[in-house]
């Protein structure tokens, strides 16, 4: 390993520029040579609205080349994980002209692709299908990696206090982000992207005046809500959730697209409402 150290120190192919930018970037920091959680995290994501491909690999491998190059220059010294996440709650947006039953799929247009129907009839969902699709091409191929679940990772409230530091910081997030998109773009962009608790399709829609702590304030809001499968687990705008009950602080009205919600006060909750659940996007390839 020493040999191939030294020439990965000098090396100018890609991965291994990329891989000594960590390791500076590691010998700055505070517990220089290794990060504080122990390892060193590499991340590589893809979403399952089609059929896994080359690219879908290419992902994979180039990623995998940067983790392969850091380990040379540190000779394992420093752990490493590389996890392949599924963006399984994206929203279908289209239905891919290789795959069968295209009226089945029809109806399920912009829910979350791990609640769509797998047109092949072998899986759960369209997500779960290439998933094992993907999961099956890498394992095929000898890759070292850990697979994880957009789904599963919020159902099991993983998520929950990110998407509560997201609320919390709304407006800082929206100034740094507004100005670099197109108007278009700015006019329904969030960070947090609701289901509507009717048609349960992802929807693209402003948010406004955020308390990530309990307070709603006021109409014309939309209701955030984590969701934990079938039971509503952490809202975002209102307080904590205590299983199917909502526990909120004093009398607002919320109100999304299609109704709305009179929230009484703590103490005497209304009957389960149907709450719009939400999620925020995750940052890929973070070191």
């Amino acid at each position: 390993m020493t040999a191939f150290r030294e020439i990965a120190l000098k090396a100018k192919a890609w991965p291994f520029e990329e891989a000594r930018k960590l390791l500076a970037r590691l010998q700055r920091g505070p517990a220089a040579g290794a990060p504080d959680k122990g390892y060193l995290l590499f991340e590589t994501g893809y979403g399952p609205s089609g059929l896994p491909h080359i690219g879908t690999f290419g992902e994979v491998a180039r990623t995998t080349m940067v983790r392969h190059a850091f380990r040379v220059l540190t000779r394992d010294a420093v752990k490493t994980r590389l996890l392949c996440f599924s963006d399984d709650m994206d929203g279908m947006r289209k239905i891919p002209d290789n795959v069968p039953n295209h009226d089945m799929l029809a109806p399920f247009m912009g829910k979350p692709l791990s609640q769509v129907p797998d047109p092949f009839g072998t899986h759960e969902s369209f997500a779960h299908h290439n998933n094992a699709m993907l999961r099956d091409f890498l394992d095929r191929y000898g890759f070292e990696y850990e697979f994880v679940s957009s789904t599963e990772q919020y159902r099991s409230g993983a998520f929950d206090d990110a998407l509560k530091n997201v609320l919390r910081n709304y407006q800082a997030i929206m100034d740094i982000m507004l100005p670099t998109l197109r108007k278009e773009r700015a006019a329904t962009y969030s960070p947090v992207l609701p289901i509507s608790a009717k048609s349960g399709i992802v929807l693209q829609v402003p948010v406004e005046v955020v308390d990530a702590e309990g307070a709603c304030g006021g109409a014309h809001r939309w209701l955030l809500v984590v969701g934990r499968g079938g039971r509503a687990g952490l809202s975002t705008t209102l307080g904590a959730l205590a299983g199917d009950r909502p526990l909120v602080v004093g009398r607002r009205t919320c109100r999304a697209t299609r109704g709305s919600w009179e929230v009484p006060s703590a103490g005497s909750p209304p009957p389960r409402p149907a709450p719009v659940q939400g999620w925020w996007g995750h940052h890929r390839r973070r070191s």
